[in-house]
């Protein structure tokens, strides 16, 4: 979820895709001012930003399962947010936490977590999340000759047998979405779905687009993208940092980020770590 691999984000901005059926949650910008001043703001540690990703972390996000590096795409933006809000690199301190862990009420041991976190309205009732910081589509991951490899509409895959990592909207979508004959296989982890394909026992797994790219590119052998899931733009699938239930921090790094987006620096990012060149087919509704 490291070395540099690049994902068709500029063309697939229009095509965004999925975390199921169920409405945005609110990332309404409140009004910052004087409270996102450096001494002003809400740390868990004062005078240090804490940020938390999961352990291990993978590329394109993280490279080498080393934040600290700043290289990957979350690895990059979590310093930019931090430059934004006034510290230095050495006043940012990074924690591990288990993806689902982090999602639980109650007090967190971080300032935000970054690790690829979908916003969804049920997540919104047991955390904040910050505005988006990406936006990503949904792809199936298959062998050339799959019987989906042809596919180019959702009835295509009616008949096939999809896999997805439980907790993810690439489940979500499988089952809100898809909906195929056959119900999907669940895997605890996404390295779990990706044995199973290699076992031949799924058709093909559904992930976000940069995980699709970095399977077929570095880790499994002989397997492509055999398309991009189209969705609406009320299903899309919307990566935002997560924050602890009420946390006032929210406000400034939405601030910091709409910076970070009106200035190029979350385009140039994306380009860098997360696009790469060549056409995918879009499988339709």
């Amino acid at each position: 979820m490291r070395m540099r691999i690049l994902v068709s984000v500029a063309v697939l901005g229009l095509l965004i895709s999925a975390c199921g059926g169920d409405e945005a949650a609110d990332t309404t910008i409140p009004a910052a001012g004087d409270q996102c001043a450096k001494e002003n703001l809400t740390l868990v540690e004062p005078g240090v930003l804490t940020i938390a990703t999961g352990e291990p972390a993978f590329p394109p996000w993280i490279i080498d399962d080393d934040p600290t590096n700043k290289q990957g795409f979350e690895g990059a933006v979590a310093y930019a947010i931090a430059e934004q809000l006034g510290f230095t690199d050495d006043e940012v301190t990074w924690v591990r936490t288990g993806f689902d862990e982090a999602i639980q009420p109650g007090p967190k041991s971080f300032d935000f977590n970054i690790q690829q976190y979908s916003i969804t309205p049920d997540r919104d009732e047991a955390v904040d999340f910050s505005v988006p910081y990406y936006v990503t589509a949904q792809a199936l991951v298959a062998f050339e000759g799959s019987p989906i490899a042809g596919a180019t509409t959702l009835a295509d895959l009616k008949t096939a047998k999809l896999g997805a990592a439980i907790g993810t909207t690439s489940l979500d979508y499988i089952e809100q979405i898809i909906q195929p004959d056959e119900a999907p296989a669940v895997y605890d982890e996404n390295v779990d779905a990706k044995a199973a394909l290699e076992a031949g026992q799924i058709d093909a797994l559904v992930v976000d687009l940069p995980t699709a790219y970095f399977i077929t590119a570095v880790e499994i052998e002989g397997s492509e993208i055999a398309g991009v899931l189209e969705a609406s733009e009320a299903q899309a699938d919307r990566y935002g940092l997560l924050f602890a239930e009420g946390n006032p921090l929210v406000a400034c790094v939405n601030q910091a980020i709409e910076g970070l987006r009106a200035d190029g620096t979350l385009a140039g990012f994306e380009q860098e770590w997360l696009e790469q060149a060549g056409d995918l087919r879009t499988i339709t509704p």
